[in-house]
């Protein structure tokens, strides 16, 4: 089983008790009605899939219902760190996957 520790509760939880909600440290545009509709596409859908720690939004749906973002290994599953939204991409130390 694989547990997620949210940083509002301070606990380690199973994984269902939370949802994955995409890519983190996503910047919505300025004036998105200034955009072209391809820039917009890659807004939308286009994220960096990367192969080793990648950065992603989750919800403790199960619980306290905050967002907060995470640092997980793709390569092994395994949640490198928990921090909550808001609070800046944290150093890991060159951990990070080329994107």
């Amino acid at each position: 089983m694989l547990l997620i520790h949210c940083p509002y509760c301070e606990e380690d939880l199973p994984e269902l008790e939370f949802a994955y909600a995409g890519e983190a440290h996503i910047d919505r545009p300025a004036d998105p009605s200034a955009l072209s509709d391809e820039e917009w596409r890659d807004y939308l859908f286009i994220r960096s899939n990367v192969k080793g720690v990648h950065f992603e939004r989750w919800r403790h749906v199960h619980g306290c219902g905050r967002f907060f973002n995470a640092a997980r290994d793709t390569v092994s599953d395994k949640f490198v760190t928990t921090y909550k939204a808001g609070e800046p991409r944290p150093d890991l130390g060159g951990k990070e996957a080329a994107e």
